[in-house]
């Protein structure tokens, strides 16, 4: 008989950092077309017999493939001061295999794996919140799969409910990050290839606002990213900060909200559609439009 592979984990509760060591060794094994189970458990004699054990046993160990967190010492941390946690130490030795480039892996490294890493060992990654409306994690998104104390629901299968998604989000982030390589290499051809940097006109492919960021927030000149197809083109202001909403320069506050007739009366734009209230967006029917509404606002 074929070999079944055991993935043993903790039963009970579960959390974002178990939900994603398990997703991420599941996809692995189902790309080699191995067939495996999860069993959770805290037995001892079934965790030691075990191929991957992960968020239980009191061990690290890379090389026995245990990938515990909990025991004294922990397991580790990384350069920045973030502990790893079982999804960190499973990425860790085993993300570049599954992401197929080290370069694709470390992407998923910083967007997803460090942040949920950080919750699990109590980091709080987020600013002080002055509003006293907290935001909504993907930690917070898997919680919402364990039971309440007044559901009679099995863990176990919320847990595999989740893995679901779980195996899911991470596939698309590996294909995302690899996507996001190449774009970053086409959107900085324009970049290179503009005379005015202030101003970046891409052409093709279709990119969105994100991966214009993304790929041009290290050059200081781009103030307005030229983008779209057909008839739908836009102009984009470049962000201050990758995460943060503040513009290197806004797009004029008299033209904030208006549509059509009255952005094309203030702007004398034929083309133009929309500006965005918070100033980072405007719309034109063409790209001749959009250009010509980045360059007013380049001059304001």
């Amino acid at each position: 008989m074929k070999k079944i592979t055991k993935l043993v984990t903790h039963d009970g509760s579960f959390h974002t950092d178990d939900i994603f060591a398990a997703a991420t060794l599941s996809v692995m094994l189902e790309n080699k077309k191995e067939s495996f189970e999860i069993i959770r458990t805290r037995d001892e004699d079934i965790i030691e017999s075990a191929d991957y054990v992960f968020d239980v046993g009191g061990t690290y160990d890379a090389k026995l493939n245990r990938f515990d967190h909990h025991q004294v010492g922990r397991a580790g941390k990384r350069e920045n001061g973030i502990a790893y946690s079982s999804f960190g130490l499973v990425w860790q030795k085993f993300g570049e295999e599954l992401a197929g480039k080290k370069e694709i892996a470390t992407i998923v490294e910083q967007k997803l794996v460090i942040p949920i890493d950080a919750n699990d060992n109590g980091i709080d990654l987020s600013e002080s919140n002055i509003l006293n409306v907290s935001e909504y994690t993907i930690t917070d998104v898997f919680a919402i799969f364990s039971p309440t104390a007044l559901e009679d629901t099995e863990k176990d299968k919320q847990f595999l409910k989740a893995l679901v998604w779980a195996k899911e989000i991470l596939k698309r982030e590996i294909k995302k990050a690899s996507d996001q390589i190449e774009i970053t290499k086409i959107i900085r051809g324009y970049y290179e290839n503009a005379k005015d940097k202030r101003l970046i006109v891409i052409d093709k492919p279709k990119v969105s606002r994100f991966e214009i960021w993304d790929a041009l927030q290290n050059f200081p000149e781009p103030l307005f990213v030229v983008y779209g197809d057909k008839e739908d083109w836009s102009v984009v202001a470049m962000r201050r900060e990758k995460n943060s909403f503040g513009n290197r320069k806004d797009f004029p506050s008299a033209w904030a909200g208006l549509r059509k007739e009255e952005l094309r009366k203030i702007t004398g734009v034929n083309e133009a559609v929309f500006c965005h209230n918070n100033l980072f967006l405007a719309v034109a029917e063409t790209k001749e439009g959009a250009v010509k509404l980045a360059e007013l606002a380049i001059l304001k």
